[in-house]
C-alpha cells in the first residue's frame, strides 16, 4: 500500500495542547505507518518563528522521515496573524492522490472535507484522519474513509 502524509502541525499541535496537554507522538505515528505500507511522501506544514525549541522539533521531524515545509509567521499591523497552509495542503495532496493508494490527514480543520471528498471520487484513494474528536470538525470526521480519534495512545509520555 502506497501512503501519503500530509500534517497540519500547527492543529494538533493546539489540539493536542488544549485536550490532553501534551504533545503528538510523531515517531511513535511513524513506525505504526510504517508498518501499514510504503510511506511515499511526508509533509509537515508548519509556521517558521525561528524560535531554538521550534528549530529542534523540526529537525526532529526531519530525521524521522518528514519533508517540513514552512511559511513564515506573518504579524500583521493590527497584532492579528496569519500562518495557514491549506492551500499548500490541499496542492499538494491534489498531486500527489493519483499516486496513492491512501492518503493520511492529520487535522481536526472542516476545509478539507471537500478536498477529502474530491480526491476520493476522482482517485479512488483511501482517505484516514486523525484528530483530536472534540476539536475536529464533523464534516471531516464523516467525509474521511476512515477517522482515527487521537488520545492518549499517540502522545509522548509525561
Amino acid at each position: 500500500m502506497k501512503i501519503g502524509v500530509f500534517v497540519d502541525v500547527q492543529n494538533i499541535y493546539y489540539t493536542t495542547r488544549d485536550a490532553f496537554g501534551r504533545s503528538f507522538d510523531y515517531r511513535g505515528f511513524w513506525q505504526h505507518l510504517s508498518e501499514q505500507g510504503e510511506i511515499i511522501t511526508a509533509n509537515a506544514y508548519a509556521i517558521s518563528r525561528n524560535v531554538d525549541d521550534q528549530k529542534k522539533f523540526q529537525s526532529a521531524l526531519r530525521h524521522i522521515g518528514f519533508e517540513v515545509k514552512l511559511k513564515p509567521f506573518i504579524q500583521r499591523s493590527d497584532g492579528s496573524a496569519k500562518g495557514d497552509w491549506d492551500v499548500g495542503i490541499t496542492i499538494d495532496i491534489l498531486e500527489a492522490a493519483k499516486d496513492l493508494d491512501q492518503i493520511v490527514l492529520l487535522s481536526g480543520d472542516g476545509d478539507f472535507a471537500m478536498l477529502l471528498k474530491h480526491v476520493m471520487e476522482k482517485y479512488a484513494v483511501k482517505t484516514h484522519v486523525y484528530g483530536v474528536t472534540q476539536l475536529t470538525a464533523d464534516a471531516l470526521i464523516n467525509t474521511a474513509s476512515k477517522f482515527i480519534p487521537i488520545n492518549a495512545n499517540w502522545l509522548q509520555a509525561h
